[in-house]
């Protein structure tokens, strides 16, 4: 297949790649990939909403006293400020690009933006659209993008590897494009570019159960890996403590607005226990009542929690959650009557690449934005909410640089095509179903919301066979994007054992019976990994 050539490449097509690719438009050419459908990523199915200080009574120094409270410890303070000072302008960047928000009549009746309140915020911060706002974002910057001449998008498209000037055999480490699988029409190309940059979301299909899309299988973080780039702090991974449970709901997220609202978390027999575990009761930041969730099911062996709003009334259930109460129903689940069954679930990617205040990574040219990086924002635990903010932050800033130099880089060098001569069709697809049924198995049993030596070191014997399993399939036989996701998966399973290994003590989302007490002998420090020297692609 001929090369394509542009000056960025985006690979993902959420909030964060996006909207760097509208910023950057009028000045740039610009190629978005997306694995699958533009609507399939994380941001599409995020149902809270956008944290930022609107409210009267709120203030940017109490937004971020509560991040840094929720990031125990671990929170850059400096990227911290960053963030949270740009949260109402990012907002009005999104009202301007036509996102319709929630709002609701003052009492000299003017219209103003409703306001939620979700779990580790001190005040109403959470601008929304119903309990849809992901979609409502999405849609409209899809439609943004797909309006402008110089945003080119490209759907069922899963990117193979990066390429660099090092694994070329030039001089240099600069990113200068990477190996694409059409997954249309089953033909690998090359997409060469001046800049590229990862948008990819997260890696909680990592897990057995999680609240995320098929699609957040860690690519980014994979590729970034293999091309060069440090990570960080993968030990942290959010479990999301209601995803509705039942066995037709596909883990179906219960945004955190249900308990922002006043709904309780009880036993089967209706007692409520949260009040055991926080003076905050429900509204606790996610990875002290995921824990507690977690201990109560043990504890009195039971399959969910329950989570009830019934105490309000119908129409405030209805009018707030819409999504919510029809896709209960579904399941004959009234929720204005009954409680609704919950368990935790993978939610969250709290680290990722390491990447500075404007999104670079440590390979020139490379740039992270999103989930798939670690920019030192959420720390040890991510307040709700405060994901949608990053993402739009961190793409703002990334259009900052790449705007200011991209002048200067000359043009990609031809790459060279893929070689597929010496692989065949495979045989044996039961292989990769079986291992990536593995892998999210015993990673949810081993390195989940509680942690023990044994379990890891079990954990990582059981990745390295793996390693060597899909190695050997990998470098026998063609690609599909099965085999992709689970390549990818495999490393980041590696990075979060090896990460919660290095950590001997509990912080945050991290939590592990043999250290069951945070590390006081010392400063918190950052868990941070370095990449063996890439090689090139094979």
């Amino acid at each position: 297949m001929p090369q394509r050539t542009y000056d960025v490449f985006i690979i993902g097509s959420g909030i964060a790649g996006l909207s760097l690719a509208l910023r950057l438009a009028d000045k740039a050419d610009v190629a978005v990939v997306s694995k699958f459908a533009l609507t399939d990523g994380g941001t599409f199915y995020a149902q809270g909403g956008i944290s930022a200080v609107l409210d009267a009574h709120d203030s940017i120094a109490s937004h971020i006293e509560d991040t840094m409270n929720a990031g125990a410890g671990l929170c850059n303070p400096e990227i911290v400020e960053l963030t949270v000072k740009n949260g109402k302008k990012c907002i009005n960047w999104l009202l301007e690009q036509g996102v319709s928000f929630t709002e609701e009549q003052t009492r000299n009746g003017n219209r103003q933006l409703h306001l939620h309140r979700e779990g580790g915020h001190s005040h109403r911060r959470i601008v929304h659209a119903g309990d849809a706002t992901g979609k409502a974002i999405s849609l409209s910057l899809i439609a943004r993008a797909r309006a402008h001449p110089n945003i080119h998008m490209f759907e069922n498209h899963n990117v193979i590897d990066l390429l660099t000037g090092k694994k070329l055999g030039l001089q240099n480490q600069r990113a200068v494009g990477a190996y694409v699988l059409d997954n249309n029409k089953h033909q690998i190309h090359a997409i060469a570019a001046r800049i590229v940059v990862l948008a990819t979301g997260g890696a909680s299909k990592v897990y057995l159960y999680t609240s995320n899309p098929n699609v957040s299988t860690g690519d980014g973080i994979a590729l970034a890996w293999r091309a060069g780039c440090r990570v960080a702090n993968m030990e942290f991974i959010q479990f999301h403590p209601t995803c509705l449970y039942h066995p037709d709901a596909n883990s179906f997220l219960i945004s955190e607005a249900v308990r922002g609202e006043g709904g309780k978390l009880i036993l089967p027999d209706g007692s409520p226990f949260m009040h055991k575990y926080d003076a905050r009761e429900e509204l606790a930041p996610r990875d002290i009542v995921a824990r507690a969730i977690d201990d109560q099911i043990k504890k009195h062996g039971i399959d969910c929690v329950y989570l009830d709003i019934s105490h309000k009334s119908g129409s405030f259930i209805r009018e707030h959650f819409p999504t919510i109460y029809q896709r209960c129903l579904k399941f004959n689940i009234d929720i204005t009557k009954q409680p609704i069954p919950v368990v935790p679930a993978a939610h969250y990617t709290c680290g990722g690449v390491l990447t500075d205040s404007y999104a670079r990574t440590d390979v020139p040219g490379l740039y992270a934005i999103g989930e798939v990086a670690c920019t030192g924002l959420h720390g040890a635990n991510r307040m709700a909410s405060n994901s949608l903010l990053e993402c739009l932050v961190f793409a703002e800033r990334a259009s900052q640089d790449i705007g200011r130099i991209l002048d200067e880089i000359p043009a990609p060098p031809v790459l060279p095509p893929w070689d597929e001569s010496q692989v065949s069709d495979s045989d044996e697809e039961v292989v990769v179903s079986h291992n990536w049924d593995e892998l999210r198995r015993f990673m949810w049993d081993y390195v989940g919301i509680v942690r023990t030596d044994k379990r890891l070191a079990r954990a990582m014997h059981r990745i390295e066979l793996l390693q060597d399993e899909i190695a050997e399939y990998y470098g026998n036989f063609r690609i599909t994007s099965d085999l992709l996701e689970l390549r990818n998966l495999v490393i980041v399973g590696e990075l979060i054992i090896r990460c919660a290994q290095h950590r001997k003590e509990s912080r945050g989302l991290h939590y592990t019976l043999d250290y069951p007490e945070p590390d006081t002998s010392k400063p918190p420090q950052n868990t941070i990994l370095k990449p063996p020297d890439p090689h090139p692609p094979t």
